[in-house]
């Protein structure tokens, strides 16, 4: 990136693209960055804004083929970034500039926006088999920019970055079960819920070789043992804890919204139709929100 003063005007108004777009379409993390130390918060704002870029691509569209090729559009932009070539976007020209600065796997970028394009490639009402596929699709797209972040913080830790794995995992399974009103189609067949959950509680229908979940009164016991699985990985993020070096723990912050959303849904009886699921931050009043991360900062937790 060129010293001259129109280049770095460009990059801090890039830079100030990936903080707004953050605060806007993802404010519990927003939270999570402040904690951050300073010379990490670059890194982590334009991850986080790159996330923020392809998690909405497909739902600002009325076609999906639209969606796909935005998608797409990412996929490339990430290897010209990687090979030094300008591309016309705050958010790539933000991430040009990490990558100069900072030791960053390109491989956990490309893994990030290759889940969501398989994701957009599959047809409506497809749902994964398994809870395992499901949890690698979180991981994917959650746990991955905790990894980058901690390699651009030059954290180099076995244990940070399964604590990070877990705690992406959760998070991600959570923000799927929170999201669930949102993609549930005209049919009303729901997403994101695993044949093997549906099965076990009656939702699972299957016509012509194909699986779908049915939305009736016994979908919260889906989500109650979708919910569980994302509990496991914040409790096994947790028993890692004392393993984990002090300065990775602002990076591992977002365990705490986490836990705010799972709280909000047993409050919520796993009913994610409930509106108090859309209140506030997960649920909680901002000031409750912000009370509770500073109080697990200031004591280094997480």
């Amino acid at each position: 990136m060129s010293g001259t003063p129109a280049a770095s005007s460009s990059l801090q108004a890039a830079l100030s693209y990936c903080v707004r777009q953050v605060r806007a379409y993802d404010y519990h993390h927003y939270l999570c960055l402040l904690h951050l130390p300073p010379a990490m918060r670059k890194a982590a704002f334009t991850f986080r804004a790159f996330n923020v870029e392809t998690a909405k691509a497909m739902d600002v569209v009325s076609d999906p083929r639209t969606g796909l090729m935005r998608l797409l559009w990412w996929k490339d932009a990430v290897d010209k970034v990687f090979a030094n070539k300008l591309v016309e976007h705050p958010v790539a020209q933000a991430l040009s500039s990490v990558v100069a600065d900072h030791k960053v796997s390109k491989h956990w970028l490309k893994r990030s926006v290759e889940a969501r394009i398989n994701d957009a490639n599959h047809d409506e009402g497809t749902i994964p088999e398994t809870s395992t596929e499901l949890e690698r699709y979180a991981e994917d797209t959650q746990s991955t920019i905790l990894y980058m972040t901690l390699q651009a913080g030059g954290i180099q830790s076995t244990v940070a970055d399964h604590a990070a794995s877990h705690i992406g995992k959760a998070s991600g399974l959570l923000l799927l079960l929170k999201a669930l009103p949102h993609h549930v189609n005209k049919q009303g067949t729901v997403p994101y819920i695993p044949a093997s959950v549906a099965e076990e509680c009656g939702l699972l229908t299957r016509e012509g070789g194909r699986s779908e979940v049915r939305m009736d009164e016994r979908l919260p016991d889906a989500v109650f043992k979708v919910a569980s699985v994302a509990e496991a990985h914040l409790h096994k993020a947790r028993e890692l804890a004392s393993s984990v070096p002090k300065k990775a723990i602002p990076v591992l912050l977002p365990a705490v919204p986490a836990q705010v959303l799972l709280d909000t849904l047993r409050r919520c009886e796993f009913n994610v139709f409930d509106s108090r699921l859309s209140r506030g931050v997960h649920g909680v009043s901002p000031l409750w929100y912000q009370l509770k991360l500073n109080w697990n900062a200031w004591r280094n937790k997480y």
